[in-house]
């Protein structure tokens, strides 16, 4: 009985559903099995299972695998890429391969005579061989491979001139592996990319839910240096021939129906070009605000302060801490048919339905203060300001709250009781900023346990952080590593939150010039939860660890 035979039999799949996939077979070529695969009539696990039965050959699972470095010696890197074939081990004269297509008999009697062993085949998942080959032989090893072995290596390690560059960039084998990189950062939710030139080394990094990882590309990857990163700044419309003075540019890709914004910025270093590109994905970023993680309480009164007709709102946080995101979710949650809003932003990462955005040109003196005072004019009823970075835009931002707007924007401070003595250190007037100042609330983002490989523990009282108070007993919850997680426990992120209004006592004391840790103080007696707190409270709701929020916050 063959594996499509026993489908039909096991009721796995319909005789009209064969019937169609015949019909899919013969149209564009595909073998029956794939193209019940790709109709969705059967997932690709069950039919290998049967596929295992009927052949008498094992399924494997490689969520876990380690592959001993003798297995990978004796296999060539070449039959991995090309048939998809992964070795798993060596013993007594035998090569145990896994594949995913168990029909494919060529290519273990090719393997056969090129290592002189036996093939012992298994069955894996084909998303798991991919995962298991990225891991071992690299990021667009295939690519790499073919580089080496078309290009003379010998002509691209010597200084190449800007027509050398611009054609060696253009290859096809080029053009795949940095559209391999861009695609293996999208699918991991890379929020940065980071080419790193050092002297016998070219690293690829992944900022993963706000934490670097290498990309595991192949050590060969440094001999094309120079065509990776010309070929980044060709994408980017920058200047290939210029290497001594830094360099920014943009990036826009579609991946399906998907919008992507790529931000590029290339700074020369000892070398060669360093890059660094922050993805901007639409589909991922835009939240609503019951989304961001704020508790009940910071929440309710959160919402109170945006639906205020007027005053200066504040979120406050390092860079890469969600401010952006949490201002469009505030945006999303006010306006409506009835409101009228404009943005000044640096740049527009995001376009927002219903919402006048406004693209900050310094080149052209464009500025933030600027586009404030011409956007009043506009008669709106909420301003976004993409940052409150000087005295000018703080001055226009504060005028705009004094003529009866509500005004929105970022700061950079540590924490939501330096807002007002930032402004005020800027140049502003205290009596200013106790006028206009409604609330500023400080936010961090921490990594979330991932929920594939969650599992409860006691932790060790004695090592926890002194101001953690958790009763005896209590459980707290990890992640254990997953493939899902690739092994680090964490999958995704949430906010905590800090969130201080401006009472009548805290305006008293602004207007005395007192420093934040005084304004805390007083926040404090009045209900403050600190960020810290915050984290605490989501530790002990199972969604963070306590490692996570000593990362993110100060004691």
């Amino acid at each position: 009985m063959n594996v499509v035979d026993a489908l039909i039999e096991k009721k796995r799949v319909t005789p009209q559903q064969l019937a169609d996939a015949q019909a899919r077979s013969r149209q564009d070529g595909s073998r029956i099995d794939r193209a019940l695969i790709s109709m969705g009539f059967i997932d690709e696990e069950e039919i290998l299972k049967i596929a295992s039965e009927q052949l008498f050959i094992p399924f494997t699972d490689l969520a876990n695998v380690r592959i001993p470095r003798e297995a990978i010696d004796a296999m060539p890197s070449r039959m991995v890429h090309q048939k998809h074939l992964l070795p798993l081990a060596r013993f007594n004269g035998t090569l145990k391969v896994a594949t995913s297509d168990p029909f494919d008999l060529y290519a273990f009697d090719e393997l056969r005579l090129l290592t002189g062993l036996e093939i012992q085949p298994v069955l894996a998942l084909e998303d798991q061989i991919n995962t298991a080959i990225k891991t071992y032989y690299g990021l667009g090893g295939d690519t790499i491979n073919q580089l080496m072995g078309d290009a003379d290596t010998q002509t691209i390690q010597v200084e190449e001139g800007a027509e050398d560059l611009m054609e060696m960039a253009q290859e096809a084998s080029v053009i795949k592996l940095v559209n391999e990189i861009f695609l293996e950062a999208i699918n991991e939710r890379a929020s940065d990319i980071h080419v790193e030139p050092y002297e016998h080394d070219l690293k690829v990094r992944y900022r993963i839910d706000g934490v670097l990882q290498d990309a595991s590309v192949p050590a060969e990857i440094r001999r094309f240096q120079n065509a990776i990163i010309s070929r980044i700044k060709i994408m980017a419309k920058l200047n290939i021939a210029e290497k001594r003075l830094p360099q920014d540019g943009r990036i826009n890709l579609t991946l399906g129906n998907r919008q992507i914004d790529i931000r590029v910025s290339v700074i020369p270093m000892l070398f060669g070009e360093g890059i660094v590109m922050r993805i901007l994905d639409k589909a991922n970023v835009l939240f609503t605000l019951p989304e961001l993680g704020m508790a009940q309480d910071t929440f309710a009164v959160f919402k109170e302060q945006i639906e205020r007709p007027h005053g200066i709102i504040l979120v406050t946080g390092p860079t890469g801490s969600g401010k952006t995101t949490t201002l469009y979710a505030s945006l999303s949650a006010i306006v409506n048919g009835e409101i009228k809003c404009i943005t000044v932003e640096d740049p527009v990462e995001y376009h927002l339905q219903g919402v006048n955005q406004i693209q900050v040109q310094s080149k052209i003196d464009m500025t933030f203060a600027r586009g404030l005072r011409a956007i009043l004019r506009h008669d709106p009823d909420v301003i976004m300001i993409g940052e409150i970075r000087d005295l000018e835009t703080a001055e226009a931002a504060i005028q705009a709250s004094l003529t009866g707007h509500l005004v929105l924007s970022t700061l950079h401070t540590n924490d939501s009781c330096s807002a007002a003595t930032r402004l005020i250190d800027m140049g502003v007037e205290p009596f200013l900023v106790t006028s206009t100042l409604n609330s500023a609330m400080a936010q961090r983002l921490v990594r979330r346990v991932c929920s594939n490989c969650k599992v409860e523990y006691e932790p060790d009282y004695e090592k926890l952080p002194r101001d953690f108070k958790i009763p005896l007993g209590q459980k707290l919850f990890k992640g254990a590593g997953c493939r899902k997680c690739h092994n680090s426990g964490y999958r995704g992120r949430t906010g905590l939150y800090e969130l201080m209004l401006m009472t009548d006592e805290i305006r008293e004391r602004v207007m005395q010039r007192c420093g934040a840790h005084e304004v805390e103080k007083i926040a404090r007696q009045q209900g403050l939860r600190l960020l810290r707190e915050d984290g605490w409270r989501r530790v002990l709701l199972g969604e963070t660890t306590p490692e996570e929020v000593i990362r993110c916050t100060k004691l």
